[in-house]
């Protein structure tokens, strides 16, 4: 499996810290390819960064490390989509990272498959602060991450991907349960970054 990384941000930087620790074939590409081969250059020998459309044709899951406002000007200059596993990350937070800008009857993951459609969406790692995504930063955790598809094959390659990262992986249903994902994103955002407690946190849902 090759996977691309799209974005050069901190979750982007985060997950590329991850796959390159846990030897998974890796591509990063952004609409500044120069901040995609720095990136690719820090992160490992043997990791190339470039443009959006070349790592897109490279890879077979590639991860969406973007806000969700940037996805749709990304996925223009994406090319050919079909067969494709998007992996959406994104809470669709407002500027100020206090509320959901969409939410109830659709979400970022959904919003993201129309736009794509030839390609399948996954919901995975919205959950997750960046400093917590390289497994050397959560030796003695092992954290949630929910996956949420409506394509079974999509969802086993993710959870496969997720696992190789050191994460539990949790099957959260169809796409469409992204609705409830994303607030539980948002609310650890407000636990974080406006309740005090910190981007060492993460939530889990918990069999008693």
């Amino acid at each position: 499996m090759k996977v691309a990384i799209i974005g050069t941000g901190n979750m982007a930087t985060g997950l590329a810290q991850a796959l390159s620790e846990a030897k998974i074939n890796l591509v990063i590409g952004s609409r500044d390819p120069a901040k995609a081969a720095e990136l690719a250059a820090k992160t490992g020998a043997n990791i190339e960064g470039g443009g959006i459309a070349a790592a897109v044709k490279l890879a077979d899951v590639i991860i969406l490390a973007l806000p969700f406002g940037g996805v749709a000007d990304s996925l223009q200059q994406a090319g050919d989509l079909t067969n494709k596993i998007l992996v959406d990350i994104s809470n669709p937070i407002s500027a100020d990272y206090k509320t959901l800008v969409i939410g109830h009857t659709t979400s970022a993951a959904e919003e993201i498959q129309a736009l794509a459609p030839n390609a399948t969406v996954v919901k995975a790692f919205n959950t997750i602060f960046a400093p917590l995504l390289p497994q050397s930063a959560r030796l003695s955790k092992t954290l949630q991450v929910f996956i949420a598809s409506d394509d079974e094959d999509a969802k086993t390659k993710v959870t496969q991907l997720t696992k190789a990262l050191g994460f539990d992986a949790v099957d959260a249903g169809a796409l469409s349960n992204s609705r409830f994902i994303e607030p539980i994103g948002e609310m650890n955002i407000h636990f974080g970054f406006f309740l005090g407690k910190g981007t060492g946190i993460a939530p889990a849902w918990v069999t008693l």
